[in-house]
C-alpha cells in the first residue's frame, strides 16, 4: 500500500484553502500514524475514519465541497453534505458516543465489528494531531511545575520512571531531558522505541534492566539528563526495580492502559501472543492485561509511599487497577487537578499551528514573533526556544504552545495577516487538544476533584462544540471515550485556517475568543479563583445568578 503523507506546496486540489486545509490535516494524522495501514493514530484504536472506503470518500468529498456546505460525519464515516453558508463549518461530526446506559465496552466493541463506529481519540478522529510534539509541552510543564513543587525547580540529579512509548507516551523522554531529568521508559514493544530513536525523542536503547539503570545512576550522579528506552514489560519491571529498593523520584505510566484487549500487554506475553489470544480468548486477554495493570499500580502505590512523585498520566490506569483489585489506586494523582488546575482555571492550554505549506520556515518564523511579541509570557517564551532547540517536525511542520484567553486569539489574528502579507509560504491551521478547559468531561482525568462536585457534568464539552460552531469554526467535533472508550469522557474539538483573508479573520476572532471564555467560565462556575479573577481582569461576561434571588415577581 502506497504510504500517504500529507500534500505540501501551493497548489489545491480543492475549492479553495479551506477544504484544501482539512484534507492535508487528515492526510497529516495519518502521515504520522502508529499504524497506517488500518487508520489507526495512535492509542491502539484511535482512527482517522472508520474504514478505506470511508476515508477515500472523506478526500473526494473534500474536493468538490463549496464553502457554504457543510459535510457531516458519524464514527469515521461521511453521511452526507448539507446546505449551509460561508459562515458555517465545512465539517461536523461525531466520534465514538453512546447512550449512558450502553457506553460500555462490550457493546462499542460490538458495534465497532459491525462496522457501526469507531473511536476517535481525542485529536486522531478528527485530523488534529501533530505527532508527538502535541502533547510534548503538556509532559513537560507537568515535570517542571513537580520541579518546582517538590525540586527548588531543578531537576538535575533526579531519575523518573514511566513507561510507555506509543504515539502519546513517545513525548515522555524528549520532555524528561528538555527538563533535565534521567528518564527510563519502558516499553514492551521494540519497534516503539526504534522509532523513537528514529525520531530523535530517544537516545538509548537496551534490553537488560541492569545496564538501563546503570546508565541511569551515571546520569543522576553526574547531574546529567538522558533518556533510556528499556525493552520489558512494565508489570514485570516496576515491581523488580521496587525489589531492588531503587526508589525514582518521579514514577508515572502512559501506556495504552485505557484498552484491556488492544492496548495494555500482559505480562508474559510476546506481541505474537496477543493477536492469536485477542482472537481466540479475548476475556482471558481483558483479564490478563487488568490483573497485570493491578501488579504495576501496586508497585507506583509502593513508590509513592517511599517518597516518590507518583501521578497519572491521563491513561485510565488507576480505573483499570481499581477493577482488578487495587483498591487504594485513587491515592495516585491524577496530573490535571495536581499540576495543571491552575492554569486551566484561566483557559491556558495547548494549543497548535500547523504549517499547510509544509515549509518549516513558516513555523520558524512564527516562533520569533512570538518571542518577541509574547515576551511577558514566561512559559510560552521558554517553551519556544526549547521546541526550537530540541523538537524535530513530524509530517506537516508545526508547534504547540500553551495559551490563554486571548493571547490565542492575538497570535492567529497576527499570522493571519503574516499570510495575507506574504510572509509565509501558505496559510496556518490552528487548533488545540481536546483536554482544553471547556472542551472536555473526565472524572477520572481532566475534571478529577472538582471544587463544587461537578466531575461527572458533561453540558460542558457540548456547550463548546455548539459555541464554536455558532461562532463560525471551519471544523467541529465531539468525541466520547476514555477506558474501554466508551462511558468515561465527552471532549470537543476545533480547527481554523488563517488563509490570510478578511473571512478568515473574523472567523479566529470570533472563535478563538469564545472558545477560551468557555473555558473560563466553566471553572468560574465551579468556584476557581484563578477563573473568577480572569473573568475580573479580561471583562468576560459572566451571569452570577445569585444576584438575581428574588428579583424576578410572577404577575
Amino acid at each position: 500500500m502506497e504510504q500517504i503523507k500529507a500534500q505540501r506546496g501551493a497548489d489545491l486540489r480543492c475549492k479553495s484553502w479551506r477544504q484544501e486545509a482539512l484534507l492535508r490535516l487528515l492526510e497529516n494524522v495519518l502521515e504520522n500514524a502508529e499504524d497506517q495501514e488500518n487508520l489507526v493514530v495512535y492509542g491502539a484504536l484511535g482512527k482517522a475514519a472508520r474504514n478505506w472506503p470511508s476515508y477515500h470518500a472523506i478526500v473526494a468529498t473534500l474536493k468538490d465541497l463549496e464553502e457554504d456546505e457543510t459535510l457531516i460525519i458519524q464514527s469515521g464515516k461521511p453521511i452526507g453534505i448539507i446546505k449551509t453558508h460561508t459562515n458555517a463549518p465545512l465539517v461536523i461530526m461525531a466520534n465514538g458516543n453512546l447512550v449512558g446506559q450502553w457506553a460500555k465496552s462490550d457493546h462499542f466493541y460490538e458495534l465497532q465489528k459491525k462496522g457501526l463506529i469507531c473511536w476517535g481519540g481525542l485529536t486522531a478522529g478528527d485530523w488534529q494531531y501533530i505527532g508527538s510534539q502535541g502533547v510534548i509541552q503538556g509532559t513537560y510543564e507537568i515535570f517542571q511545575t513537580i520541579a518546582r513543587k517538590y525540586f527548588h525547580s531543578d531537576l538535575s540529579g533526579r531519575f523518573i520512571l514511566t513507561a510507555g512509548l506509543g504515539g502519546m507516551g513517545s513525548s515522555q523522554p524528549l520532555a524528561g531531558v528538555m527538563a533535565g531529568a534521567a528518564i527510563l521508559c519502558v516499553d514492551v514493544n521494540e519497534e516503539h522505541i526504534d522509532k523513537r530513536i528514529k525520531s530523535g525523542y530517544l537516545q538509548r536503547k537496551t534490553a537488560e534492566l541492569d545496564v538501563a539503570l546503570r546508565w541511569i545512576q551515571e546520569a543522576t550522579e553526574n547531574k546529567q539528563s538522558v533518556s533510556v528506552g528499556l525493552i520489558g514489560n512494565a508489570a514485570e519491571i516496576y515491581p523488580e526495580i521496587l525489589k531492588r529498593d531503587i526508589i525514582p523520584d518521579i514514577v508515572s505510566d502512559q501506556t495504552a492502559a485505557h484498552d484491556l484487549i488492544y492496548g495494555y500487554i500482559p505480562a508474559g506475553y510476546r506481541l505474537t501472543d496477543v493477536e492469536t489470544v485477542r482472537q481466540s480468548d479475548p476475556e482471558r486477554l481483558a483479564n490478563d492485561a487488568g490483573q497485570s495493570i493491578a501488579a504495576e499500580v501496586s508497585a507506583m502505590l509502593q513508590f509513592k509511599r517511599k517518597g516518590s512523585i507518583v501521578f497519572d498520566n491521563g491513561n485510565n490506569i488507576r480505573t483499570q487497577a481499581f477493577k482488578y483489585g487495587v483498591n487504594d489506586a485513587f491515592d495516585i494523582d491524577i496530573f490535571t487537578e495536581a499540576f495543571l488546575r491552575p492554569l486551566f482555571s484561566r483557559a491556558i492550554g495547548p494549543f497548535r499551528w500547523i504549517a499547510l505549506s509544509g515549509e518549516a520556515e513558516d513555523i520558524n518564523l512564527i516562533d520569533k514573533y512570538i518571542l518577541k511579541e509574547f515576551a511577558e509570557n514566561e512559559i510560552v517564551v521558554n517553551w519556544i526556544r526549547l521546541a526550537h532547540k530540541y523538537v524535530p517536525f513530524q509530517g506537516l511542520p508545526a508547534r504547540i504552545g500553551w495559551l490563554g484567553h486571548g493571547e490565542r486569539t492575538r497570535l492567529a489574528l497576527a499570522v493571519n495577516q503574516m499570510v495575507a502579507d506574504g510572509l509565509l509560504k501558505g496559510p496556518i491551521a490552528f487548533t488545540r487538544d481536546h483536554l482544553d478547559a471547556g472542551a472536555m468531561t473526565h472524572p477520572n482525568i481532566m475534571t478529577e476533584r472538582m471544587k463544587d462536585g461537578s466531575d461527572a457534568v458533561t453540558d460542558w464539552p457540548l456547550l463548546n462544540a455548539m459555541t464554536n460552531c455558532s461562532s463560525m469554526a471551519d471544523l467541529v467535533a465531539i468525541h466520547s471515550g476514555g477506558g474501554g472508550y466508551t462511558g468515561y469522557m465527552q471532549s470537543a474539538g476545533v480547527t481554523l485556517v488563517a488563509d490570510g483573508t478578511e473571512a478568515a479573520g473574523k472567523r479566529l476572532k470570533c472563535t478563538l475568543d469564545n472558545d477560551t471564555t468557555l473555558g473560563v467560565l466553566r471553572y468560574a462556575d465551579a468556584g476557581y479563583e484563578e477563573a473568577l479573577d480572569e473573568v475580573h481582569q479580561k471583562g468576560i461576561h459572566r451571569i452570577e445568578t445569585n444576584n438575581y434571588q428574588g428579583v424576578e415577581k410572577h404577575a
